[in-house]
């Protein structure tokens, strides 16, 4: 399963018109994810580094380390590939870049590179290339920022998994209960969900390739659920619990994530209180999401239903994030990003309440902008009523 050439070759076109405009002779790019982006190449990251050049003249190369070779070109990546034979080298990766660019006479260019460019290898490649100017380039992440109608059909395959990721959880805590034995551990739930969609993967696609991860999953019940990122932890869910369900699940490295909070029994008026507030406030924000409408100004109208209910307390992060090729990427749905939102944003919608010693609550969907409206691309229900276990 592959993006259509048109793809990555209209991303490649948007990146060379933009190098033309700033007067750069080519785009440095370093991190996986924009290099799956640009050119589609996936690869395990490991101290081996990968270099991506984009011309302004079109000429473009991926670099790789010898051992990935043979698999980039399996990919059929939108790049000649070059090789280093080893890190850290007898001869550096670095040096290696050096000597191709300064065969292309852009030994003293003007490159431009990714701000995702760490200072070591900044300062490495400053000592390899010493009469290059350099100059930090944001093309890559304005042109990630909306999606592709294709991007956007792999977010709604991607979603479809993740929501069945959710109720696989939900049955395997019926089924424990239902057995009358133990309910089962937080890190057993989570085992089950990611292999869940793991499997829903490889049974629907028939090549498959990733940046980070297929599917994954947060689980944490209880007082535990009050950590927003908390680990799942060897504690069994109990009777009375609150349970969170945060999962994620990628196809072709387009990501999604569908989140939901489950009250294990009969929730008491305590936990209905926070529940609605948070499903209230998850309402309310998703429904802001729509073009024009600042990052900003969204995250402060949900939020503001969490804080107008006497829980501002209990507000531990913003309302979302966008995703895409990570499932945390820009723009942030939070008080400090005045991004407008556009069609074609793929954003997270995620208020939560956390209650020390007691529970969280949070309920997030993947929700595309459209120029009629928020969609949400997850689907699972949210009301309290849907998402009771009965213990």
């Amino acid at each position: 399963m592959q993006l259509p050439d048109s793809f990555y070759l209209g991303a490649l076109d948007r990146v060379v018109e933009r190098l033309g405009a700033d007067g750069d002779d080519g785009l440095l790019v370093t991190h996986p994810a924009d290099v799956a982006y640009l050119v589609g190449f996936c690869y395990a990251v490991t101290e081996h580094p990968v270099y991506l050049w984009i011309g302004a003249d079109h000429d473009r190369f991926v670099l790789v380390p010898e051992l990935d070779r043979e698999y980039a070109e399996q990919q059929r990546i939108h790049a000649p590939v070059q090789t280093y034979f080893e890190y850290p080298g007898v001869t550096s990766p670095e040096e290696h870049l050096a000597g191709l660019l300064r065969r292309r006479g852009l030994g003293a260019g003007r490159i431009a590179y990714t701000s995702s460019v760490s200072v070591g290898t900044f300062d490495r490649l400053r000592a390899v290339l010493p009469e290059a100017t350099w100059a930090t380039s944001d093309v890559v992440a304005g042109l990630r920022l909306t999606k592709a109608p294709e991007e956007i059909e792999l977010h709604r395959q991607a979603a479809d998994i993740c929501d069945s990721m959710l109720a696989a959880g939900r049955t395997y805590i019926e089924d424990a209960i239902a057995a009358a034995g133990e309910l089962p551990r937080e890190g057993e739930i989570a085992r089950h969900v990611i292999g869940h969609g793991t499997d829903l993967v490889y049974q629907r696609y028939d090549r498959v390739v990733f940046t980070t991860k297929l599917a994954g999953g947060l689980v944490y019940a209880g007082p535990n659920a009050a950590n927003p990122h908390g680990l799942p932890s060897s504690r069994r869910v109990q009777r009375g619990d609150t349970l969170i369900l945060s999962l994620g699940a990628a196809v072709l490295s387009r990501f999604v994530e569908s989140e939901r909070t489950f009250v294990i029994g009969e929730p008491s008026a305590e936990q209905r209180r926070y529940f609605e507030t948070a499903r209230t406030a998850q309402h309310i924000g998703t429904e802001a999401m729509r073009v024009g409408r600042t990052c900003a100004d969204v995250n402060a109208e949900c939020l503001d239903v969490i804080r107008d209910a006497g829980f501002g307390e209990y507000l531990r992060h913003r309302q979302g994030h966008g995703i895409g090729v990570q499932n945390h990427e820009a723009p942030w749905v939070e008080d400090g990003d005045p991004t407008p939102l556009a069609a074609g944003m793929v954003l997270s919608s995620e208020p939560g309440v956390y209650v020390p010693g007691h529970g969280g609550y949070r309920i997030s969907d993947t929700v595309l902008v459209t120029a009629e409206g928020p969609e949400r691309l997850t689907t699972y229900p949210r009301s309290l009523e849907e998402n009771v276990i009965a213990a």
